[in-house]
């Protein structure tokens, strides 16, 4: 927690303004896992929770207010991620926090970790400098991508309402049997059930500037959206459907709705948006993906997924 503060109300994740602040956050949102903000006021709160600014300093407060709010955190934290027994809770903030919250989780069965414990103000920022420079190794994140039975629902991955995904990170979908036979009919290509698209959130742009795009907002706005001719995925899916079912039988809606009965997607954030792009390539080369056109080798069935896609992105604009 830091005492830095916007001065009118904001989501929680963006009312504190501090650079340490941030970069505890950057580090939170790479780890893909739930990640939470300690306030003093207000114990634990959920980075989307709208928050007004307020004067309270966990350090300044008494005995009885810090165990009080101890508790309070070990409660909330509960009653959202329900029984703590053997839970690893990753807790980077001052030894205030850390001490307060310590027995009322252990209490409860978790274990309390604290990485920075003892580290100065300055360490603390190098520690989190030295993490965020450091690019995820192309071997290890192609094999989370390849982790199938970790793929989750697109109903799963909406209930989680941003959850660990509000972050850049490369991601991979997946059909199921069914699924796989409706895509090779429309083709007139053999689609194997597994692994069929993979791609990028939030990579810094050609000239620099830094993307606002997220995990979340790439899957759940626009491959899990409304709009085709702002996914690539929804549009490939689209114009291949098309061709098995009939154009007037796919719309939007019924596109979406097949998605979530035939479709699991991984999502893996990566910290390092600049190595994106480059990340990027090298895991489409290891996973061949058969519905990525860009960055590829062409195929026959990338030519015919070409050309349905010229096709029905013409249908679309007329």
């Amino acid at each position: 927690m830091c005492e830095e503060q916007a001065p009118h109300g904001a989501a929680a994740r963006d009312l504190y303004t501090s650079d340490y602040f941030g970069k505890m956050r950057s580090y939170a949102l790479a780890s893909g896992l739930p990640w939470f903000i300690l306030s003093a006021e207000h114990g634990l709160v959920s980075p989307d929770a709208w928050l007004e600014p307020y004067d309270c300093y966990l350090p300044e407060m008494g005995r009885e207010y810090r165990a009080r709010w101890g508790t309070k955190v070990a409660e909330q934290l509960e009653a959202k991620l329900g029984s703590l027994s053997g839970v690893t809770v990753d807790v980077h903030a001052g030894s205030a926090y850390v001490m307060a919250a310590h027995e009322p989780l252990t209490l409860r069965g978790a274990t309390v970790l604290d990485q920075l414990q003892g580290l100065s103000f300055g360490h603390r920022l190098s520690w989190y400098v030295k993490r965020a420079a450091e690019p995820a190794p192309i071997s290890e994140v192609t094999a989370l991508l390849r982790e199938q039975p970790k793929a989750l629902t697109p109903d799963r991955i909406l209930a989680l309402q941003g959850a660990g995904l509000r972050s850049p990170g490369v991601y991979s979908w997946w059909v199921d049997d069914s699924g796989a036979r409706d895509l090779s009919d429309g083709l007139g290509h053999d689609i194997e059930p597994g692994l069929i698209y993979a791609g990028l959130a939030g990579a810094t742009r050609s000239g620099g500037a830094l993307s606002s795009n997220t995990l979340w907002g790439r899957i759940a706005t626009m491959h899990l959206g409304k709009r085709r001719d702002l996914s690539t995925l929804r549009l490939s899916l689209f114009s291949v459907l098309a061709e098995t079912f009939g154009a007037q039988a796919v719309s939007e809606t019924e596109l979406t709705r097949w998605m979530h009965a035939h479709l699991r997607v991984l999502a893996v954030p990566v910290a390092d948006a600049d190595s994106l792009g480059a990340l990027e390539s090298a895991v489409l080369a290891e996973l061949d993906p058969p519905l990525n056109l860009a960055k590829m080798p062409k195929t026959p069935l990338r030519a015919r997924l070409s050309e349905l896609r010229k096709e029905h992105a013409a249908s679309t604009e007329g």
